[in-house]
């Protein structure tokens, strides 16, 4: 039985979801008050890896020894303060606390990211291009992936690179086109890169199973879209206004989810414009 610590909200529940639950314990921390669990699938805990003083139940005798990591928060807003307390310290503070009371047990440690650690580019941008420290959030973000692989054995530590989520409770774009307060980059140089998040859920499942993963994947569908084809072709699934065009500097990269695929992982959305018409569809859209 391999036990599941997660940190984070709602893609670590579908990603438990995905989970054989005759082989995987599923335990997850949250800060806030604990979601209903409709089928049993997550123990949660009420801790915050902000809060250093919310941890040391973990070293308890009778906390579960962990024996994989998906660790995928989301900060309270973009902020320097919310990086670096939830990347930079809040992830080497959950490293250390079970380091101390199961220094051997650990056999896969996911940390969730983003690809806002490389800057614009036409060119595709794979895992082996170089980063660019934008901002205090790529700052953060490479500085927990640092701390992941100093601190873990290869193989056990892996970095993994989402591209923009959508899906179901996840279409803000959407809603801001139909609201009309979406402008489109004029220009080149502007690119969307997106995965939905059954993918995203799909792609920490997978790693997790994995037997030699390599350190870093970059998780995104198949086709990166120009940005303002994107916003148009929205607007027309959802009647909504066109965006209008407004120069600006290049934005946003051609990135390239090929090492994932290799790896075996298969998008059910390969293509955004498609997921998002599904979402469309639903019921509740």
């Amino acid at each position: 039985m391999n036990t599941l610590l997660m940190v984070g909200g709602d893609l670590c529940e579908r990603t438990a979801q995905l989970l054989n639950p005759e082989h995987w314990e599923c335990i997850g921390l949250r800060r806030r008050s604990m979601p209903p669990t409709q089928d049993g699938t997550i123990r949660w805990y009420r801790a915050d890896i902000q809060n250093p003083a919310s941890l040391p139940f973990l070293m308890d005798d009778d906390f579960p020894e962990i024996t994989h990591i998906l660790y995928a928060p989301s900060p309270d807003s973009r902020t320097l303060e919310h990086y670096t307390q939830v990347y930079a310290l809040g992830f080497l503070r959950l490293l250390s606390s079970l380091a101390l009371r199961q220094p051997d047990q650990l056999q896969r440690c996911i940390l969730v990211g983003s690809s806002a650690v490389w800057g614009p580019s036409d060119d595709t941008v794979n895992e082996n291009t170089p980063v660019q420290n934008m901002d205090f959030r790529s700052d953060a973000l490479l500085s927990a992936e640092a701390a992941l692989h100093a601190c873990l054995p290869p193989g056990i530590g892996v970095a993994l690179r989402l591209s923009g989520l959508y899906g179901p409770e996840r279409l803000r774009l959407i809603s801001g086109l139909r609201a009309g307060r979406i402008t489109a980059p004029d220009g080149p140089g502007h690119w969307a890169n997106r995965i939905h998040i059954d993918d995203a859920a799909r792609a920490c499942a997978h790693v997790l199973t994995m037997a030699n993963p390599q350190p870093l994947y970059i998780a995104t569908d198949d086709f990166p879209l120009p940005t303002a084809e994107l916003y148009d072709t929205l607007a027309q699934l959802t009647g909504s206004p066109v965006p209008t065009r407004q120069p600006l500097a290049p934005s946003g990269k051609r990135l390239s989810n090929a090492r994932l695929r290799a790896s075996g992982w298969v998008p059910e959305w390969p293509n955004a414009l498609e997921g998002y018409a599904a979402c469309l569809t639903a019921p509740d859209a």
